[in-house]
């Protein structure tokens, strides 16, 4: 049975219908209830004709021109492009705005939307894709090699999927799928739960208990956060061992807001307000639709470091720029620029190479100790949330033992 629903954004009507197995659905060039319904009555009669066999789709019409048509404009209707899956692709990327998502962010469906490729094929028809054929990614995606000596976790392979739900979703909205994507009822191998956050000490003694592997030990490490007077000590190494000036001053940032990398070097001068005490941080991960702000009250030391930093600020607007020459960089400059992504990611190793702090994988150290560190300290996480922006809910549960406060007053509830 046929049915209909309006398009909020658009306001127009599409109908939905079952053939083959698959929901599918097709816009309609009205706004007109009525006609709406006169439409969904059209298809209804030709699904019917179909199921007794009175009539057929040709192969490479467009099915829901051909229902519309109610079976007798088969003559007339041009055949529909087929469209393969590498194309999809293609063609969401050609269409992002600049600046739409992270940078980081389409890097990771770039290489989600390769995978998809290799395993279903470039050339695979976006339009047949049924869920039998998404459980074979899924199960091949799970036996490729992943990080550490490992095979691909299943959180990873979600992942790529979200992505292909994105190009999917707006694939439908401009006319180059119709239907849902069948990916309802994937089985995939269990996951295992990543530990939470641990302190130095803690992730040490389990090192020394022994029995861990290379790679154990790194997930480990992975789980680090800093405590107070350790993110003390290593702002002191970075003040001595950055090779830039703006290394430091943007790792103070980091270490005293629990901002992201990319949402500090897009930071402006304009953004840092010394005498309000106040950083405004723009925002791209908590609304897709929109840039949104959050502000973070500066700390009296982090307020003493960027106005020292601002003395001596190299010119332009953004708050962490490069001279137009920076020795043995291949990076040609016309005047200052901020710091690209690889370059803020290259200059925190090369500050922490040799040293106790080379366990580190990068900047989300400073969030996630921030996040935690707050937490510890009892401070609401409703304000947590303001600070950092969009937290998931795994996140929060990995350093909510670090509530000790409540933990505590939870259990003298119980035993007094």
């Amino acid at each position: 049975m046929a049915w209909i629903e309006r398009d909020a954004r658009t306001g127009f009507y599409k109908v939905g219908f079952r053939i083959g197995g698959r929901k599918l659905k097709k816009f309609l060039q009205t706004t007109s209830p009525s006609e709406a319904r006169d439409a969904a009555a059209v298809v209804d009669q030709t699904l019917k004709a179909i199921k007794r066999g009175w009539t057929a789709v040709p192969p490479g019409t467009d099915i829901g021109e051909f229902l519309l048509s109610g079976g007798r404009a088969i003559t007339q209707l041009v055949p529909a492009k087929r469209l393969k899956l590498s194309e999809l692709f293609e063609a969401y990327f050609d269409a992002l705005p600049k600046g739409g998502l992270e940078e980081s962010t389409i890097e990771g469906m770039r290489i989600h939307g390769r995978h998809l490729c290799r395993i279903l094929g470039k050339s695979f028809d976006i339009q047949t894709l049924a869920t039998s054929d998404l459980q074979q990614y899924v199960r091949k995606r799970s036996q490729d090699p992943g990080r550490r000596g490992r095979k691909v976790t299943p959180g990873t392979i979600r992942k790529s999927l979200v992505t292909l739900r994105t190009v999917w979703k707006w694939g439908v909205e401009n006319g180059y799928v119709t239907g849902t994507l069948p990916h309802v009822g994937l089985k995939y191998s269990k996951s295992v739960e990543r530990p939470p956050f641990q302190t130095w000490q803690e992730i040490q003694r389990r090192i020394n208990c022994g029995g861990l592997t290379d790679a154990e030990q790194q997930d480990l490490w992975d789980c680090l956060f800093l405590t107070l007077p350790e993110i003390d000590e290593l702002l002191r190494h970075a003040q001595r061992n950055s090779s830039l000036p703006w290394v430091y001053p943007a790792l103070c940032v980091a270490a005293h807001t629990g901002a992201r990398r990319s949402e500090i070097i897009r930071s402006r001068l304009a953004d840092v307000d010394l005498a309000a005490g106040v950083l405004t941080i723009h925002e791209r991960k908590r609304n897709h639709r929109m840039t949104t702000t959050r502000r973070v009250p500066l700390s009296p030391f982090l307020g003493t470091v960027l106005e020292s930093w601002i003395s001596v600020h190299p010119g332009g607007v953004y708050t962490f720029s490069q001279e137009s020459a920076v020795l043995r960089s291949k990076k040609v400059r016309n005047g200052p620029l901020p710091v690209t992504r690889d370059e803020a990611h290259n200059h925190f190793k090369h500050t922490f190479v040799a040293s106790k702090w080379s366990v580190l994988r990068g900047w989300h150290i400073f969030r996630h100790s921030f996040c935690s560190n707050c937490a510890a300290k009892g401070v609401d996480q409703r304000i947590i949330n303001a600070w950092v922006g969009h937290q998931t809910e795994d996140m929060v549960r990995r350093y909510r033992h670090l509530f000790p406060d409540q933990q505590q007053a939870a259990i003298r509830v119980v035993f007094g």
